[in-house]
């Protein structure tokens, strides 16, 4: 595997922890800074709200120009924003540089993907971008709680200077090993032809199915690191194991999901999400256990991940005529699903609503979610019944 494939595997990681980091720092951000905990939260609804809108708008603009140079000034660009993030006097400023954090985002995975796509050969993409996109399942496994423990040693700013080196470092690898020359793919189709392409039920409703979910699982996921405080009843130096706990069942759940989907697809899709909807029902009632909430963090993080290999599958399945397209708009889904979820969570909170009622939203969030994927998965096996009827 190319030593460049690695550089960008690290700089996801940086990237990732970026995202995930201020759901783990939220208790300290807000009463530095003077805000409400759920005002805080809003970094989370902002940030991807920034990946979801101004990633793939700046992919368009950014797609004329070397890929390697796109990537250079995404990783410097994502850098300066974390030392601006870590030296954020109020928290206006601090919502700033977090917008411009994710920009930089966006634009970083539709670069990088074309940069892997020319790196490797046809036959070694899947693994080229396995490694790729493990970045992101690996920030969530150690960068979330490495940067959460960072902040309770040392202060939250220290977490995002942390993650500014990281950024530096990956900037560095990608300037010495990265290949000044790569081929560019172009597709033969037009922007109006690849849009049609995605009009395909399977391809929309998958999208939706990737929001619903998302939206629950962010609503607690969000507000998580305060409902382990003042609800579990955890002191701070424990918290980042159980975050921790989350991770790895994160990364066993992207393993099971990629089982799943060789499987039988749907039937495991459609299973998933139902357990998902169970286990955050669990919760309601195990979180004022320690022992009890650690089994359960840990369950949630494997059903919470096991969804997205399946529904992303069926996307560039169903939209194999713009599969580029169709793979950029996964990240608009499910960040469109994290923005709605943290906004939801902090109208909620101000509302009254405590903590520990909004594992609830995950519950209703998970059955949507199973049934719209049962709604797609129906209207498909339709479609080839009247196929094979005519």
């Amino acid at each position: 595997m190319p030593f460049a494939v690695y550089a960008l595997a690290l700089a996801a990681f940086a990237i990732g922890t970026a995202e995930f980091i201020i759901s783990g720092i939220l208790p300290p951000v807000a009463a530095d800074l003077g805000v409400s905990i759920s005002t805080a939260g809003l970094l989370v609804s902002a940030y991807a709200v920034g990946v979801a809108i101004g990633g793939p708008l700046l992919t368009i603009i950014t797609a004329r120009f070397s890929q390697r140079t796109v990537l250079i000034g995404v990783m410097v660009t994502f850098s300066v924003a974390q030392v601006l993030c870590a030296l954020a006097p109020d928290y206006g400023l601090l919502l700033v540089a977090r917008l411009l954090s994710s920009i930089a985002h966006g634009v970083f995975f539709g670069a990088g993907s074309v940069v892997v796509a020319q790196l490797v050969p046809l036959e070694r993409r899947g693994k080229a971008f396995s490694l790729f996109v493990g970045g992101i399942t690996i920030a969530n496994l150690l960068g979330l709680p490495a940067g959460t423990a960072i902040a309770v040693e040392f202060g939250w700013r220290m977490s995002f200077f942390a993650v500014a080196a990281l950024g530096v470092i990956a900037a560095l690898v990608i300037i010495f090993r990265l290949p000044r020359t790569q081929k560019h793919e172009n597709s033969n189709a037009t922007l109006g032809q690849q849009f049609r392409a995605l009009r395909h039920q399977q391809v929309w409703l998958s999208y939706i199915t990737i929001a619903i979910a998302m939206l629950g699982t962010m609503c607690y996921a969000t507000y998580s690191v305060p409902l382990l405080l003042q609800v579990t009843g955890l002191t701070p130096d424990i918290v980042p194991l159980y975050l921790l706990l989350g991770g790895v069942g994160s990364v066993i759940g992207i393993w099971l999901g990629r089982e799943a989907t060789d499987w039988k697809p749907m039937p495991a899709l459609i299973a998933v999400l139902m357990l998902q909807s169970v286990v955050y029902f669990i919760m309601i009632f195990t979180m004022h256990d320690e022992v009890a909430m650690a089994v359960t963090v840990f369950v949630s993080g494997i059903f919470g991940f096991a969804f997205s290999t399946p529904l992303q599958s069926r996307i560039v399945h169903a939209a194999r005529e713009a599969p580029n397209l169709a793979s950029a708009l996964i990240s608009t889904a499910f960040n469109i699903g994290i923005a709605a979820g943290a906004f939801l969570g902090a109208l909620l909170l101000d509302a009254g609503v405590s903590y520990a009622d909004l594992p609830g939203v995950a519950v209703v969030s998970g059955l949507v979610a199973a049934g719209t994927a049962s709604l797609s998965w129906w209207l498909e096996r339709l479609s080839e019944a009247l196929v094979l009827a005519a």
